[in-house]
Order: structure tokens, then sequence, then C-alpha cells
């Protein structure tokens, strides 16, 4: 049984860290495109429903739309409010700061986690969790550059606080998504959530001026279906399977991938510090890796046998 639970554990961990691979790669496909935060983060959660609505037809699963309980509409609601202005904000810190201040102030979103999940889930509190999670912050300072943090001028200080507020946002999903997983299938989180990020970002289309080339609707269908919908469901499935303040420390996956992708596609510079705090964050990985259950403080609701490997049925 507890050979057993550690596979899980460590399946979990891999399914995370994967997703944030996946999740590297946005920035590849944000420069294809020249409109709105708002109108992008509109249309990459509509992408990102019409998948999950067609995985729902196609596996004969639109019935557990149906078992959703007023509570659970609300909390959906609510996911799909903090998840809309995640994304916005996320986005729209990037006209105004510097990316390097954007990336490292959003990605003290896992700290929060890891302080605050315990108390959230009633989890007894880690300790061990502390040196991989500071190598992780640590190394992605390294990766982006503690050299180019600087901050000059109102927008500059504008776009760092709303970069902050992504890493409470963050912080916020990673703890709700965490807790609904206990009683609703990932994939009817994904498809709520989305569809209430939808409606309020709606206004934005009439009012905003969105893409206009086939390149442009090409990058949005790609965040929506890959990167939206896929891996947001492997990282859940993930996450139910693993605490969250140790799922936070895999998600460090997508600033290091995300360097590395900007260096080969985009000809982005990759220096020593670069290196090291790549090597840092991997380090990180291992350490939660090689972290062996202990009694009372794995997540509870992890998978049974009979549950999908994939998607978390």
């Amino acid at each position: 049984m507890g050979r057993l639970a550690g596979t899980d554990r460590f399946s979990g961990l891999l399914r995370i860290g994967f997703a944030g691979v996946i999740w590297g790669t946005i920035p590849l496909f944000v420069r294809m495109l020249d409109a709105s935060p708002f109108v992008v983060v509109f249309w990459r959660v509509v992408f990102g429903a019409a998948a999950v609505l067609i995985y729902l037809l196609v596996r004969r699963r639109m019935k557990e739309l149906a078992r959703l309980g007023r509570r659970s509409v609300l909390s959906l609601l609510a996911v799909g409010a903090l998840l809309a202005a995640n994304w916005v904000l996320f986005f729209g810190a990037f006209y105004l700061t510097r990316v390097a201040v954007v990336e490292l102030l959003a990605y003290v979103g896992p700290v929060f986690v890891a302080a605050l999940g315990p108390l959230t889930a009633k989890e007894p509190y880690d300790r061990r969790i502390v040196p991989p999670l500071t190598l992780a912050l640590g190394g992605t300072a390294l990766i982006i550059g503690l050299g180019e943090l600087s901050l000059e001028g109102s927008r500059s200080y504008l776009g760092a606080g709303m970069a902050f507020a992504t890493a409470l946002c963050y912080c916020g999903l990673m703890l709700t998504g965490k807790r609904l997983l206990a009683s609703i299938p990932a994939p009817v989180i994904a498809f709520g959530e989305y569809v209430f990020a939808a409606l309020l970002l709606l206004p934005a289309v009439f009012l905003l001026p969105g893409p206009s080339s086939a390149k442009e609707w090409g990058a949005l269908a790609t965040l929506g279906v890959v990167h939206t919908t896929f891996a947001i469901l492997i990282f859940f499935s993930g996450l139910r399977l693993v605490r969250a303040d140790h799922a936070a420390v895999f998600t460090y996956a997508e600033p290091v991938t995300g360097v590395m992708f900007a260096a080969i596609f985009l000809s982005e510079p990759l220096g020593w510090a670069t290196a090291v705090g790549g090597a840092a964050v991997i380090a990180a990985g291992v350490l939660v890796a090689r972290m062996s259950p202990s009694t009372g403080m794995e997540a509870p609701g992890v998978a049974a046998a009979g549950d999908s490997p994939v998607l978390g049925e």
C-alpha cells in the first residue's frame, strides 16, 4: 500500500511538471498576438471551454454537469472570476514593466501556497518543503536576472503591482482547485471556470481590438486547447495525488522551460546564471520527488486504483 501511494505521488509530481513544461511555451504564442489582454484571455478560455465540452460529449459525461449543486456552481463562478483576473493581470503586466519583474513577482505565488496550503487544507505543515521551495525561487531569480529588476516610473510600479496580484490569484486558484477536486471531476471544474471567465470577459470583445489574422487565431486556438485545456487537466490529475505545497515546487518548471524555449526559438541570450538557476530549480524538484510520504501528510482524496491515469475521472 505504501509503495502504491509513493508511485501515485511520483506520478502526480511528473504530471504537474509536464504541465509546467507545456505552459513554458506560452510566451512563444503570446508573441504572435497583437490584441488587448482582455480579448486574448477571452478567446483563450472560449477555445478551452470548447475543447473540454467536446471531451465531455465524446466521453458521454455531460450528466456530470447536471449533477452540480448550487454551492458547486457558485464555487466555479468564483474560480472563473479568479482565473480571468489572474490571466488579465499577468498578460497586462508585461505591457507596463519588465518581463523579469513580472515573472519573479508572479512566481512568489508558490511560496504563498506553501505557507497557506496546510492551513486551508487542514494538513500538517511539512517543514521539508522549505529548502526546495527556497531553491526553486532563488533559481528562478537567477534565471530571470536580478540585474533587470529595477523599476522606473509609475507604469512600472503599476505593472509590478499587477504581477504581485497575479501571485495572489495563483495561490487562490491552486488552493481552491485542490479543495474542489475532492468532489468535482477535473474536466467539470475546467469547463465551469472557463465558461464563467468567458462570460465575465465578453464585453471586452465588443469594446477592444482583437485578433485579425490566421496566425493570431491559430495562436489563440493553441493557447486555448493545448495550454488551457490539455495542460490544466493533466495538472489537475496530478494535483489530486499530492499536497498543494509539494505541487507548487514543480510549477517552477514553467519559468525554467520558458527561458529555454525563448533561447531556442526567440534567440534570447542564455548565460551562466540561467544554467545555475535552472539547475537549482531541477534540484528542488528532485528533493521533493525523493521525499518519502509521511503518515498524515499526504493529500486527502488520493485517486483510487480505478481512477483515470490522465484526467482524474
